[in-house]
């Protein structure tokens, strides 16, 4: 790899434009008083010339972006504020009142300064002895920055293991990763270049790689003698667009992520309750029969359920899945059934794929059609999917969009389906010589693929849209780039039943709310496996009754299903768990409409809440339900204690348990009771949390009314 050198620069009034040799320009632009944007415009063009996921909502006129993506040097959407220059003793100084940036020459650095109060803190600095590098061989680009061993570091999505990456290195690049290992596995779903770091003096920082290439990001893992401690990232052949942001706390920073990148869709408030769906109720030959009968259990257990996602096995013939068909053998009449679960309050998501089998009713007109992914012939790209071989629709090509709305609206929506849960969109394509439409304009798939699933969940977002209102509009993804949560909710993926999977599920639900996706959660009781014991079911759901996603969903042996009532001895204590969700709905609604509206994570680690407070850094089971409750799940078998961290407060405040009232101190470890009947939660000082009630005779609903204001 050779460094870059900076020979010529010119200073304007929102920043300036670096010379490189015959490479090409390194463009610095200030978005705002705390953002900066740095890209490197090739000489020969953009590798990436648009980008899907920058959709600012702080522009005069806030809009999503293009169906063709925005072009990546269109400024029109910032309000850009004055950039002061200075030039002293060789060195280029660009500062607006809070953020300043030295650019140094030989080799190219840039060195940020955050000014507030008087004050002067390098906050983000290239590494001094080469930071930009380019591979002629490979295509790749890498930004290496001096690194702290005091700092700490967050983000990148859905990541697995302790909260602080520090240490790790760690790829962005979506996979299909059934039964993942919950600590170190990686990479999972999803692609998502943003990095959250803290500086050894407590002020934080965000950097956002605008590119839809494949990224390995070192925190330490690498050291080379010739330099001192530094991180890095590499990009796989895409092109060097990069954010800076920075704040006092978390918060900040997160808030102008969101901004950037489009905010939060608000879903119905129906979403928010607790969900069920089992892909072996679905799959089963009599499997009307099986949710019909499921419906029924519902009612002779009294359980609250709002919605029942079906699995793909209404479109199943065998192993294989068959998206936007009905296997009526088993689904003799889908629309009766359906009916059923509307009639007894549960709203119903079906599962979609974006991959047609070979044998799939409309394989051969799409290929006559040019629908799907091909190679540079101009071939179909076919490969391994669901048992079969297959290939996959291409969401860059209009034609693909518009045959997957117009099924959608026929074979889900018309069946009396609300809600459309796109499935299985990695786009995990091996064949090097694959590419995407591009509209006309062909782009490689190493540079497409996570591209797809965001432009799939639109689609699916914006046929829903037409047929049902914005404000009832509902997806889920399981895969795609930051860009997705403007339309849908999201979860870990397909987990393992264990206590691990239990414990380390809740740091990648943390892990992808710090990093810009809130409205998150997993599959309760564990998607692949073995079925799991009564003790860890309960615990589970416990665990998740308070995430902002509650999914109980599952694939077991033998068509066997993770379901609410399947443990006798712990029956009535998993649908206590359930029943708090809905008593505390109001609650819940209302953190879902400040993630909408004000950019705040639902679920977060406590130093998000607490960044003063060194303890909270600590690698911890506990983690914040908005501002007020502070959750403490038992992730251990046999455990009837749990010793909780409570973060200090101010003035002298305290904790209280919000089941029995006690008082505890503030800014101590406690040993608290945790039978296996009780999810420990406690509520800070000053909390006033409105709980509802169903109406006599019912079970919860989420639209409950609220019946009392709990005080503490």
């Amino acid at each position: 790899m050779t460094p870059w050198t900076a020979e010529q620069w010119a200073p304007h009034a929102q920043g300036a434009d670096v010379q490189l040799s015959s490479r090409g320009n390194l463009r610095l632009r200030f978005l705002s008083d705390r953002m900066a944007r740095v890209t490197f415009q090739p000489k020969d063009g953009y590798r990436e010339p648009n980008t899907w996921s920058i959709a600012p909502l702080s522009a005069p006129t806030p809009n999503d972006a293009p169906w063709q993506g925005r072009h990546r040097d269109d400024l029109s959407c910032f309000a850009t504020p004055a950039v002061a220059h200075q030039h002293s003793q060789g060195l280029q100084t660009l500062s607006t009142p809070c953020l300043q940036v030295e650019l140094h020459t030989h080799p190219l650095r840039l060195v940020w300064h955050w000014q507030q109060d008087g004050q002067d803190e390098v906050v983000l600095s290239d590494r001094s002895t080469s930071a930009y590098l380019s591979d002629k061989r490979t295509g790749a680009l890498r930004h290496y920055i001096q690194r702290d061993d005091a700092e700490k570091f967050y983000g990148l999505g859905d990541k697995t293991g302790p909260l602080n990456l520090i240490g790790r290195r760690l790829r962005t690049l979506a996979m299909d990763s059934l039964g993942y290992d919950p600590e170190h596995g990686d990479p999972l779903y999803k692609h998502w270049p943003f990095v959250l770091s803290r500086t050894p003096n407590g002020k934080w920082l965000g950097l956002y790689y605008d590119t839809l290439a494949s990224c390995t990001f070192d925190f330490g893992c690498e050291h080379d003698n010739y330099h001192d401690f530094y991180r890095y990232v590499d990009i796989d052949d895409g092109d060097l667009d990069y954010y800076v942001m920075v704040g006092n706390t978390p918060a900040e920073v997160i808030q102008q992520f969101m901004t950037l990148i489009g905010g939060t869709h608000l879903p119905p408030r129906w979403t928010v309750g607790y969900a069920q769906t089992a892909m072996g109720l679905a799959d089963s030959p009599d499997a009307q029969n099986q949710l019909s009968n499921f419906i029924d259990l519902t009612q002779q257990h009294k359980l609250p359920v709002s919605a029942f996602h079906y699995g793909s096995g209404y479109s199943s013939r065998g192993k294989r899945r068959y998206v936007f068909t009905w296997n009526h053998d088993k689904f003799p009449d889908p629309k009766s059934l359906n009916q059923k679960f509307h009639a007894h309050g549960m709203h119903l998501v079906a599962n979609i794929k974006p991959c047609l089998l070979d044998d799939h009713p409309a394989f051969e007109g799409h290929i006559k059609d040019g629908l799907f992914i091909q190679d540079n012939a101009q071939q179909a790209v076919v490969e391994p999917y669901w048992d079969g071989q297959g290939a996959h629709l291409d969401f860059t090509n209009p034609k693909a969009v518009q045959w997957w709305q117009d099924q959608l609206k026929a074979q889900i929506l018309d069946m009396g389906f609300d809600a459309g849960w796109n499935d299985n969109n990695e786009y995990a394509i091996l064949n090097e010589d694959a590419q995407s439409n591009g509209w006309g304009q062909a782009m490689a798939m190493h540079r497409s693929r996570p591209l797809h699933a965001l432009l799939m969940t639109r689609a699916t977002f914006e046929a829903q849209e037409q047929a049902l209102g914005r404000d009832q509009v509902f997806t889920v993804t399981r895969a795609g780039p930051p860009g997705i949560q403007r339309y849908a909710q999201t979860w870990s993926g397909d987990n393992t039943t264990s206590w691990r999977s239990l414990k380390w599920n809740i740091r990648t639900g943390l892990q992808m709310s710090l990093s810009g996706m809130f409205n998150v959660g997993h599959d309760v009781g564990g998607f692949y496996g073995p079925l799991p014991d009564p003790e860890l079911f309960l615990r589970w759901v416990q665990a998740s009754c308070l995430n902002p996603r509650m999914v109980m969903n599952s694939w077991k042996p033998g068509n066997a299903s993770n379901l609410p009532w399947m443990h006798p001895e712990v029956k009535d204590d998993v649908i206590r768990a359930i029943e708090l969700r809905y008593t505390l709905m109001p609650y819940l609604w209302s953190l879902f409409e400040r993630a909408s509206s004000h950019h705040e994570p639902i679920i977060r680690p406590t130093f998000y809440d607490f960044p003063d407070d060194a303890q909270c850094f600590e690698d911890s089971d506990d983690f914040m339900l908005g501002s007020w409750l502070l959750v403490a799940p038992v992730v251990h078998p046999g455990q009837t204690t749990r010793e909780v961290y409570l973060p200090q407060l101010a003035q002298g405040a305290c904790w209280f348990d919000f089941e029995t009232g006690e008082r505890f101190t503030a800014g101590q470890t406690h040993t608290v009771p945790a039978p296996l009947n009780k999810l420990p939660l406690f509520a800070r000082q000053g909390a006033r949390i409105a709980c509802a009630a169903p109406q006599a005779g019912r079970v919860a609903r989420f639209d409950d009314p609220v019946q009392t204001t709990r005080k503490f």
